[in-house]
Protein backbone atom coordinates (compact mmCIF):
# COMPACT_ATOMS: atom_id res chain seq x y z
CA UNK A 1 0.00 0.00 0.00
CA UNK A 2 1.36 3.39 -0.97
CA UNK A 3 1.79 5.97 1.78
CA UNK A 4 0.70 8.94 -0.36
CA UNK A 5 -2.44 7.21 -1.65
CA UNK A 6 -5.61 8.87 -0.28
CA UNK A 7 -8.07 6.77 1.64
CA UNK A 8 -10.72 5.25 -0.66
CA UNK A 9 -13.44 5.81 1.95
CA UNK A 10 -12.82 9.54 1.82
CA UNK A 11 -13.40 9.45 -1.92
CA UNK A 12 -16.77 7.76 -1.39
CA UNK A 13 -17.76 10.34 1.23
CA UNK A 14 -16.72 13.10 -1.16
CA UNK A 15 -18.95 11.60 -3.88
CA UNK A 16 -21.91 11.59 -1.48
CA UNK A 17 -21.37 15.24 -0.55
CA UNK A 18 -21.09 16.21 -4.20
CA UNK A 19 -24.36 14.43 -4.95
CA UNK A 20 -26.14 16.23 -2.14
CA UNK A 21 -24.80 19.64 -3.13
CA UNK A 22 -25.68 19.22 -6.82
CA UNK A 23 -29.25 18.04 -6.09
CA UNK A 24 -29.81 20.72 -3.44
CA UNK A 25 -28.56 23.42 -5.82
CA UNK A 26 -31.03 22.26 -8.47
CA UNK A 27 -33.90 22.29 -5.99
CA UNK A 28 -33.08 25.71 -4.57
CA UNK A 29 -32.62 27.29 -8.00
CA UNK A 30 -35.91 25.69 -9.08
CA UNK A 31 -37.72 27.08 -6.03
CA UNK A 32 -36.26 30.51 -6.70
CA UNK A 33 -37.38 30.40 -10.34
CA UNK A 34 -40.87 29.19 -9.36
CA UNK A 35 -41.21 32.16 -7.01
CA UNK A 36 -39.91 34.55 -9.66
CA UNK A 37 -42.04 33.08 -12.49
CA UNK A 38 -45.09 31.44 -10.87
CA UNK A 39 -46.67 28.47 -12.62
CA UNK A 40 -49.28 25.88 -11.79
CA UNK A 41 -47.09 22.79 -11.37
CA UNK A 42 -43.80 24.07 -9.88
CA UNK A 43 -42.22 23.07 -13.16
CA UNK A 44 -38.86 24.70 -12.51
CA UNK A 45 -38.39 22.93 -9.18
CA UNK A 46 -39.34 19.56 -10.60
CA UNK A 47 -37.26 19.97 -13.75
CA UNK A 48 -34.12 21.28 -12.07
CA UNK A 49 -34.27 18.75 -9.24
CA UNK A 50 -34.47 15.91 -11.78
CA UNK A 51 -31.66 17.47 -13.79
CA UNK A 52 -29.65 17.68 -10.56
CA UNK A 53 -30.25 13.99 -9.88
CA UNK A 54 -29.07 13.01 -13.37
CA UNK A 55 -26.00 15.24 -13.18
CA UNK A 56 -25.19 13.84 -9.72
CA UNK A 57 -25.53 10.26 -10.97
CA UNK A 58 -23.25 11.06 -13.89
CA UNK A 59 -20.69 12.45 -11.43
CA UNK A 60 -20.99 9.30 -9.29
CA UNK A 61 -20.46 6.98 -12.25
CA UNK A 62 -17.50 9.03 -13.45
CA UNK A 63 -16.01 9.13 -9.94
CA UNK A 64 -16.43 5.40 -9.41
CA UNK A 65 -14.88 4.70 -12.80
CA UNK A 66 -11.88 6.85 -11.86
CA UNK A 67 -11.55 5.04 -8.53
CA UNK A 68 -11.68 1.63 -10.19
CA UNK A 69 -9.13 2.71 -12.83
CA UNK A 70 -6.69 3.66 -10.06
CA UNK A 71 -6.54 0.05 -8.82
Amino acid sequence: MKKNQPNKYLAYVNIAFQMGIIIAAGVFIGIWLDEKFPNKYSAYTISLSLLGVFVALYQVFRGLKDLSDDD
